[in-house]
């Protein structure tokens, strides 16, 4: 075992020799310090520059940076955030100019730029003016793109490499993250030696992948001796360019500086030949794609010594513009076919062909088209190895013989016709408590466009229309609107882009006079690429008087809590503040106000909000809000309202219903809106004692475990899914094995489903980290629906694979909206991935209700998963690694070491985590009365048996609380009737019984003001509340009541100890339901809910007049639509106009065959 500091986050930017674990954006970091280091042992006295903008896959690069301030600064190294992409790359052409301007401090100062792809397109202008200034001898500047081919949190795919070269830059391509430390320093010494700039284009899976390297010193660079146009070279450097200079200096720009470039690879060895000295075909490829490219040809069996016997050469590129002229020939001498692997379009390709065009012998060329102009290499999304072996397989058999080819890779498989059953997917979704959940809603009729943001999710989610480039928001509609007849548009704008660019938008609509309403979504961080704030911004006051100043002809601050804002704030003149609550009437004023208006909707990101809530920097709100789960019509409502993903319906005995996750809650409190009465609101009381951890010791070790694995983790994003894989390469570091880690996450970090690969092995073999088709040797799912995804399936193999699946069910963001939707059965989810994988060897538990039952909460649930793969013999890594590497974590260190332990007992011990019986299920969930006995004994005497006993055991008496013995009697009878009828058509199962006595019971205990109160007097919620939140807690009930309602009160009220007498007297007046003396019997609603019970009754006799056995599913689909029937108020009135349409088109269709009767059918009652 390696020892590891106990600061292994220090190490990793501060050891100068040994092992380190690293991610490709920390890498980052240690180059600008690696850089500096190497600069003071040669006694140079530099200093570092860095700016540029976030945005993924370097979106945490800023962060990083901030965080390392200190140590930078030490340094000589400063961070500037840019407030846009194109000002930091101007301010990092400033730092060029150090040393040209009076009473320089340095020698020199080195810059790096960093920015995802768009902000290349959006620099290039300052990218070609920094490139004709030039470098100084003693800085040079690199420019990091971070490009996304697999548009995994970007709006369009992205290649920078054909930006970069019309930058004049050359291009350096690293394809892992020790590649990041050697090619990055190489770029800095190429940019002083050739006086350009250095792209460095970073790929996503590079960026995202996080390795054991060997942190040495890179050797000092190899100065070529180059001449240009007969002269030593000696590129100009000067403080600035004056027009006169630009025409003289463009053939240096264009010429001299890339072949000064072209020298310094050659001479340090950057671009490498490997394979057969004797060859007819070569393969060249880049970066990354060169790692998979060797991936799917060791999979194709052919390794090393495979490609030497078999005549194939291969060319490793660092530089891939411009090329090693030199090199290139070389490597093309004697072969009669090249094939160039490249993303997108043919970048190398073509320049190798220019290289080879004038050749006496050359060979073909091949790419994007093989011979005869067949499509070869894909130009579209990313090329992994699954893609490469299935585009060059039978190239490549042809070549080198199909006896010499291992053909037999999954990918070569035919496919079989998917045929997905199991529809639900997990997507991405706003965080619980996020503000856009209720801020980028729109009144009927309007239209709104996206944006760059997380706002963006709205497309999925059919709230907005179309996006276009950051800061482009808004001018789409300057464009449309003069041809369309659609009067105006909303535009949603986050505060980050505003800031960055889209301010001008604002300008541009003004100049237009478009009508059109900016909704700009103020939440004061860039929650997309880790809560920053916002670089160049301030608050809404100021922005309220900016927008002003640009013309804006109505602003309107929309707030969740307007009393922040003091008497006196230095608004723009006119501007109102609003609750949040009137964000419908707001928008509905300003669509019909001309020219452009804005409307600024101030609510603080909700995870922002809770990580500052967790350090003590922002108050933490004592209220929770809890579900009367009894009250609780399961109708979706507060799903709608709230549209938050912590509002989980979950399945109880009587159908659908929702509760609050507290664990994920943020406390917006959007759910309480609208009318139905279940929610209750808690203070806690004392605080609740935490369930003691469970003190396991010491445990037998696997009966074996293995020497290397490739392992892959599914999850749901924002749970945990990425710190649990740093946590194993951390482990593997200290158990002194290699280990590359990749996790793909993008927008699926907000609540999508997130994948991880960790390939633990050899360190000798240079390969990429993700997991291929068939390669994965244990598979950790940590969400069950995420599991049973094609593209991760794909990766398992039945004879290889080893699975441990967390069978927790957790809603998707659709299922919070639609009560349609709903997973599938855990059985069917676990059945599918036992399936793909060694079913023999499958482990299967409910990890989040153990961590729930051991923890109080579910953050450890992914270690009690681990736990058990570890003690299933998956991991090739030592517990007491696991357990240093969870304590170098730092987080919550006893609690997951715990969990860890726990989960590996499981498998040592299956029956160690039973917990106590449930409950009896015939026991009544809803608090009964003196009446009980009496109802019960009815039910025992009827005969009923089986399911039918069982439900009518828990709704007889429940009925006869609810009124009285008479009802559950009429009730029970009714049931019976059909039960006898059912079986005399031949119906065994009683399956419409069944329905009939679910559905009647739905409809005759519709909950009134009566049923509410005694549902909220009932013990088992004060029980509940306080097991939840301690003793103490104190309760209130957020009601609409109707009185309040009719005198105008739009929105619910807390009452708390005050309502249980009001409670108590209602309880007691239920028997006058439905009676002349009922003060609520006159409602509408009131009417209806009578009017549906002797309307289903009717239905039922309809059905048990003609029933037979062929007809019992037709029949059992019209007695189930009563379920249809749920909420409260309007949602209420909307589900029963729904219930009594589809209740039509299916009577019609059972009218439609008339039948003879089965013999004398009972009519129900």
């Amino acid at each position: 075992m390696t020892t590891v500091s106990s600061s292994p986050l220090r190490d990793r930017l501060e050891l100068e020799r040994g092992r380190i674990a690293l991610g490709g954006v920390h890498a980052l970091v240690r180059l600008l310090l690696d850089q500096r280091r190497a600069d003071a042992r040669r006694g140079l006295r530099t200093a570092g520059f860095v700016s540029g903008y976030r945005g993924s896959p370097l979106g945490g690069l800023d962060q990083q940076l901030a965080r390392d301030a200190k140590l930078l600064e030490g340094n000589d190294i400063r961070f500037i955030p840019g407030v846009n992409e194109e000002l930091a790359a101007t301010a990092v052409y400033g730092s060029q100019l150090a040393e040209h301007l009076p009473g320089p401090r340095y020698e020199g100062v080195f810059g790096l730029w960093y920015g995802k792809a768009p902000g290349v397109d959006r620099s290039l202008d300052a990218f070609k003016h920094a490139n004709w200034l030039g470098t100084s001898a003693l800085g040079g500047v690199l420019a990091v793109v971070g490009d996304d081919p697999s548009c995994k949190s970007s709006t369009l795919p992205s290649a920078t490499e054909g930006a970069l070269a019309e930058a004049f830059m050359p291009v350096l391509v690293p394809g892992s993250v020790a590649d990041l430390l050697r090619l990055g320093r190489h770029g800095f010494e190429m940019s002083r030696f050739s006086g350009a700039w250095t792209g460095f284009k970073v790929v996503t899976d590079v960026a995202d992948s996080h390795e054991i390297v060997a942190a040495e010193p890179v050797a000092d660079p190899v100065l070529p001796e180059f001449a240009w146009r007969g002269r030593p070279w000696r590129p100009t450097r000067r403080p600035g360019v004056d027009l006169k200079d630009t025409t003289s200096l463009e053939p240096e720009v264009l010429e001299g500086r890339l072949q000064a470039a072209a020298a310094y690879a050659a001479a340090n060895g950057l671009d490498r030949i490997e394979g057969a000295d004797d060859a007819a075909l070569g393969l060249v490829a880049a970066g990354r794609t060169y790692l998979e490219l060797r991936e799917a040809l060791d999979r194709l069996g052919l390794d090393d010594a495979a490609l030497a016997r078999r005549g194939v050469r291969l060319l490793r590129l660092a530089m891939i513009h411009p090329l090693d002229r030199d090199r290139i020939r070389a490597f093309a001498r004697g072969l009669r076919e090249i094939v160039v692997v490249e993303e997108k379009r043919g970048f190398v390709e073509a320049q190798i062909r220019d290289v080879l065009y004038d050749q006496a012998e050359r060979p073909a060329v091949y790419g994007k088209y093989g011979p005869g102009g067949a499509a070869l290499v894909p130009p579209d999304g990313g090329l992994d190895a699954d893609r490469l072996v299935t585009a060059l397989a039978r190239f490549l058999a042809d070549r080198v013989g199909a006896e010499h080819v291992d053909l037999r890779d999954p990918v070569l498989a035919p496919r079989k016709p998917a045929i997905n059953l199991l529809a639900p997917a997990r997507t991405p979704y706003f965080c619980s408590g996020c503000p856009h959940n209720r801020s980028t809603v729109v009144p009927d009729g309007s239209v709104a466009a996206s944006g760059i943001g997380c706002h963006v999710m709205t497309v999925f989610q059919d709230r907005s229309i179309g996006t276009t480039q950051m800061g482009g928001e808004g001018a789409m509609w300057v464009g449309a609107a003069p041809f369309s007849g659609t009067g105006h548009m909303f535009q949603n704008l986050g505060d980050g882009t505003f800031f960055h660019s889209g301010s001008l938008a604002v300008r541009q609509a003004v100049a237009a006079g478009t009508n059109i309403t900016f909704k700009l979504l103020y939440n004061a961080a860039v929650a997309m690429t880790g809560g920053q704030d916002a670089d160049g911004g301030t608050d809404p006051a100021a922005i309220t008087r900016m927008l002003h100043a640009e013309g804006v002809a109505k602003i309107v601050v929309v707030a969740d809590d307007p009393s922040r804002y003091p008497r006196g704030t230095a608004w723009a003149p006119g501007v109102r503040v609003r609750h949040r609550d009137d964000l419908d009437a707001v928008q509905r004023e300003l669509r019909e106000i001309p020219g452009v208006t804005v409307l600024l909707y101030d609510q603080a990101c909700a995870a922002e909000s809770r990580r500052k809530r967790k350090r003590g920097l922002v108050p933490d709100p004592r209220t929770r809000v809890v579900i009367n789960e009894a009250v609780c019509e399961g109708c979706g409502d507060c799903g709608v309202k709230s549209n938050c993903l912590s509002v989980e319906p979950v399945e109880t005995e009587f159908g659908r219903k929702t509760q609050i996750n507290q664990t994920s809650c943020n406390k917006d409190y959007s759910c309480v809106d609208g009318d139905c009465p279940s929610f209750v609101t808690v203070t806690p009381g004392e605080k609740k004692a935490r369930p003691s951890l469970p003190e396991i010791g010491e445990l037998d070790e696997p009966e074996a475990r293995p020497g290397t694995a490739d392992v892959l983790l599914v999850g749901i994003g924002g749970t945990g899914v990425v710190t649990v894989n740093q946590v194993l390469a951390t482990a593997a570091l200290i158990d002194g094995l290699h280990a590359r880690a990749l996790d793909q996450t993008g927008l699926s970090q907000k609540a999508g489903a997130v994948v991880s690969h960790l390939r633990i092995g050899d360190a000798d073999r240079d390969r990429p980290g993700m997991v291929g088709a068939g390669g994965a040797d244990a598979y950790l799912v940590f969400d069950a629906l995420a599991g049973t995804a094609e593209p991760n399936l794909r990766r398992c193999a039945p004879g290889r694979t080893a699975a441990v699946v967390s069978t927790s069910e957790v809603p998707t963001g659709r299922m919070i909206t639609d009560m349609a939707a709903a997973l599938p059965p855990s059985a069917s989810l676990v059945q599918r991935i036992a399936d793909r994988t060694d079913a023999g060897r499958l482990v299967a538990l409910d990890a989040l209700a153990l961590a729930e039952r051991w923890f109080g909460g579910t953050t450890t649930a992914n270690l009690i998963v681990v736990g058990a793969a570890y003690q299933a013999g998956l991991l090739p890594l030592s517990a007491k690694a696991i357990e240093e590497a969870l304590a170098l974590n730092g987080v919550q260190v006893a609690a997951n070491v715990q969990a860890f332990r726990a989960g590996r007992r499981l498998v040592l011990e299956p029956d160690w985590a039973a917990g106590p019986a449930p409950a009896a299920a015939e026991s009544a969930p809803r608090p009964l009365d003196a009446t009980a006995p009496a109802a019960t004994a009815l039910v025992e005497a009827s005969g009923a048996e089986g399911e039918l006993a069982r439900v009518l055991r828990i709704r007889v008496p429940d009925l006869a609380a609810y009124q009285d013995l008479a009802l559950a009697k009429r009730y029970l009878d009714a049931v019976l009737r059909v039960a006898r009828t059912e079986r005399e058509a031949g119906g065994t199962e009683q399956r419409l019984a069944v329905a009939v006595a679910r559905n009647l019971y739905k409809l005759m205990a519709y909950k009134d003001e009566y049923e509410v109160a005694r549902l909220h007097l009932d013990p088992a919620l004060a029980r509940r509340v306080e097991e939840q939140f301690g003793p103490g807690s104190t309760v209130s009930y957020m009601l609409h009541p109707p009185l309040l309602r009719a005198a105008g009160l739009d929105r619910k009220i807390a009452l708390g100890r005050t309502a249980r007498p009001a409670f108590r007297a209602l309880r007691a007046m239920r028997r006058l339901r439905g009676t002349p003396f009922d003060p609520f019997g006159a409602a509408a609603q009131r009417r209806a809910e009578r009017r549906l019970v002797t309307g289903y009754v009717a239905v039922v006799n309809e059905l048990v007049a003609r029933l037979r056995a062929d007809r019992i599913d037709l029949a059992v689909r019209i007695a189930e639509l009563p379920d249809m029937v749920r909420g409260y108020e309007e949602v209420k009135t909307a589900n029963i106009a729904r219930y009594e349409e589809a209740l039509g088109e299916l009577l019609a269709a059972w009218r439609a065959q008339p039948v003879e009767p089965a013999g004398t059918a009972a009519r129900t009652s």
